[in-house]
């Protein structure tokens, strides 16, 4: 792909920020669109005007809330704005991030995260749909999410765990591909891994003797259908390392958790 103007919008969140280093390294002119930068998708405040003269969009924009009424607003409010906006500024083409498993879901964020699929596809620009596994980063995040004294909670769940930094070189790949119609493209880790297992290792190397217990799945991400094997990926996958565990021990990657208020 020659050098292009990408915007992205959650810039400067998880993925999002991964997503402008890899732009950048690649010779491209990036954007980054966050509430940060006095850009919001939602109200659509500033989005023109960050639009002006773009060719791309990658949209890893993501809600403040996990409840689905909240979430599904939020992703069709902003799907529907960067269409609309995208068209009047010339854009040729958005990708955007989804989940790994989101449409096997009826209920909880997933199925938030599949109106904002249906919504971006309906727009007028043509939109790629990239679907990922949970991030690496997240993991550390659960656990103080799930902490209770000294035992951590997190759900029963199979992954296939990736890198965020893999799945925004998967995302920019795509900017130079046609649009998707029919299978959608996904991008995990290198191997299935049980979310509790990922999360001894975080507890393990911070060394404060936290215990790690699996519970049920919380419905309000993925609803009362929930099985541990939704969130796997399809056999047509792309793959990408590292592996959590070496993710995690390579230390320049990995993140502070976020202290949880909740309890």
């Amino acid at each position: 792909m020659s050098a292009t103007k990408t915007a992205v919008a959650g810039g400067t969140g998880r993925v999002g920020r991964h997503i402008v280093d890899v732009l950048r390294e690649r010779g491209h002119d990036v954007v980054p669109i966050s509430r940060t930068t006095g850009v919001d998708v939602v109200t659509a405040e500033g989005l023109a005007e960050a639009l002006d003269g773009v060719d791309f969009i990658v949209d890893a924009a993501t809600g403040p809330s996990p409840d689905e009424e909240e979430a599904t607003a939020f992703f069709t409010a902003s799907a529907h704005n960067l269409q609309e906006l995208g068209q009047r500024a010339g854009v040729r083409r958005i990708v955007v991030l989804s989940i790994i498993g989101t449409d096997r879901f009826t209920g909880g964020y997933g199925a938030a995260k599949l109106a904002h699929e249906q919504a971006a596809a309906a727009g007028p620009i043509p939109a790629t749909i990239l679907r990922a596994a949970q991030f690496h980063e997240f993991v550390p995040v659960l656990v103080e999410w799930g902490r209770q004294g000294d035992v951590s909670y997190v759900p029963d769940m199979r992954t296939q765990l990736v890198a965020a930094r893999s799945v925004a070189e998967a995302a920019v790949d795509l900017l130079d591909e046609e649009a998707t119609h029919g299978t959608i493209p996904e991008v995990a880790g290198p191997r299935e891994e049980r979310l509790a297992a990922a999360a001894r290792l975080v507890a393990a190397r911070s060394g404060n003797g936290l215990r790690i217990e699996e519970v049920a799945a919380p419905t309000e991400f993925y609803g009362d259908d929930y099985r541990s094997d939704a969130l796997l990926p399809g056999p047509h996958a792309r793959l990408a390392g590292p592996t959590f565990e070496e993710w995690l021990y390579a230390g320049s990657s990995a993140e502070k958790p976020v202290r949880s208020t909740t309890v």
